[in-house]
């Protein structure tokens, strides 16, 4: 079908899984709270898997008259955050049970989220980018401030909701300043107004003002003020969600607009995302030296891996973009390990956050102590984990642009990131024991457990995700 047509069956995907979170919102409202968490937290991880088969086996092409596409891109990013969001509701239906915040709303609010981070990896113009945006972003500000029991949580969900609002009114203000000076809001006909000439100053600040919306929702320096307090107060499944999936649609959205509306002007932007990713990578890996509280930790190493991921946008090239993709597959991986960890930092029936309290854990824990670690020098990029084949993609793919300098930059960076990273190791292996923790739930050993085995199983088998990451990054160049 041309992008003439309708195309519903296009949105499929995206239509079911609204359709599954109004149905267990019924289903919620009537079965009553206390019931209802537990079955509404499993249909919700069903719809998912249910979406992404939906995904993976549906009819492509554009739809909804130009405003909307089902490429290969589109499914593969899909099914990296269908994945992680499962993933996040499974993780949060223990600790919701434990810590009094079983309210069944929470996995709809994560499902409605969902939709629109798949509305917007799918957009193809301005107007249903921002729909996708909004849609995930009005869902996420009331579940980062879920327990409203405690000023930790209440706190960090109006440090989102303000700062999230500013970078909205930024894209907007962007998207209005491209259609004032190009006269089009869809992105097949801005690349075709972009590749007729040299961008006008006023599209490049509108561009300039995208940029930098979009940097707030992936955190990226100098729009990441928000993410070590948010990632702290929030409850911990939050944060584990929040790490993975916006980030992954964030990151989409990202490459999508760059390298579709405006991929025949890299020049002029390039430098803008050079910058962006230099400045993530610096704070990401020197902010984090001094942090004590583990959650704090992760907020400065995610900023940090935005920053090697838009290494391989810099290079705006299809490599580049295979590089991201693959870089997100692995990224998800890690962290839902790494949250699972901390998920099982519990003592007496109380969550701990500080990195002491993994003090001799490979004398207590041997098991989980070799799982951490394995993740941890998978984060830092050690060979032969799957991390370091994240970076070597990206890098590789700014050397061959010849971004020498931001390789070089990256690679120094990653060696002091490699610091904290290790040091949870030594505290792990080489200090006392303290208390021993609780027993870990059978979901978050069974996560622990694939999460290391993909890390250690990927140098053997990279090409199913490196395959489908090029076939995506080719379905984006038109290829």
């Amino acid at each position: 079908m041309g992008d003439t047509m309708l195309n519903l069956w296009a949105a499929l995907p995206e239509m079911f899984l609204a359709v599954a979170a109004l149905a267990l919102l019924m289903f919620g409202v009537f079965a009553g709270k206390d019931k209802a968490f537990r079955t509404v937290s499993w249909a919700a991880v069903v719809a998912m898997l249910v979406t992404a088969f939906l995904v993976i086996m549906g009819q492509g092409g554009p739809a909804f008259f130009g405003q909307f596409v089902a490429d290969p891109f589109a499914q593969f990013c899909k099914v990296l955050i269908l994945t992680g969001s499962a993933l996040g509701i499974i993780m949060s239906i223990r600790y919701a049970e434990r810590e009094r915040m079983a309210r069944f709303e929470f996995p709809i609010l994560i499902t409605l989220a969902t939709v629109g981070m798949m509305a917007m990896v799918s957009a193809t113009d301005m107007l249903s980018l921002y729909l996708g945006l909004e849609l995930q972003s009005l869902a996420l500000y009331v579940v980062a401030a879920i327990r409203r029991d405690t000023v930790r949580a209440t706190e960090s969900g109006l440090k989102y909701f303000v700062l999230g609002s500013i970078a909205s009114g930024m894209l907007l203000y962007g998207m209005s300043m491209v259609y004032g000076f190009t006269g089009t809001t869809n992105f097949a006909v801005l690349a075709g107004v972009m590749a007729e000439g040299s961008l006008s100053v006023g599209t490049l600040v509108g561009l300039a003002f995208m940029f930098a919306g979009l940097c707030f929702k992936v955190s990226a320096v100098p729009f990441h003020m928000w993410t070590p307090d948010v990632y702290e107060g929030a409850p911990t499944p939050v944060t584990a969600f929040f790490a993975v999936a916006p980030k992954i649609a964030g990151l989409a959205l990202f490459v999508r607009v760059a390298m579709g509306p405006f991929a025949g002007v890299v020049a002029d932007w390039q430098q803008i995302i050079v910058l962006i990713s230099i400045l993530s990578m610096l704070v990401g890996a020197f902010a984090a030296l001094r942090q004590e509280n583990i959650k704090r930790l992760m907020a400065y190493s995610s900023i940090g891996h935005v920053g090697f991921a838009l290494v391989g946008l810099a290079a705006g090239t299809q490599d580049g973009v295979q590089a991201i993709l693959v870089y997100l597959g692995i990224y998800l991986v890690m962290n839902i390990g790494t949250f699972a960890v901390i998920l099982c930092m519990r003592r007496n029936e109380r969550m701990v956050e500080d990195i002491v309290d993994l003090s001799g854990l490979a004398k207590t824990k041997p098991m989980m102590a070799a799982v951490t670690a394995i993740l941890m020098f998978s984060m830092a990029g050690i060979p032969p984990l799957a991390g370091f084949f994240g970076k070597f993609y990206v890098f590789k793919a700014a050397v061959d642009s010849g971004l020498i300098t931001l390789a070089v930059i990256g690679l120094v960076t990653s060696v002091v990131s490699a610091y904290y990273y290790l040091r949870i190791i030594k505290v792990m292996y080489f200090d006392e024991p303290v208390e021993d923790f609780d027993r870990n739930g059978t979901e978050m050993n069974v996560i622990m457990a694939v999460a290391t085995i993909v890390m250690l199983a990927f140098v053997f088998f990279p090409n199913p995700l490196t395959d489908s990451a090029a076939v995506a990054a080719a379905a984006l160049f038109g290829n």
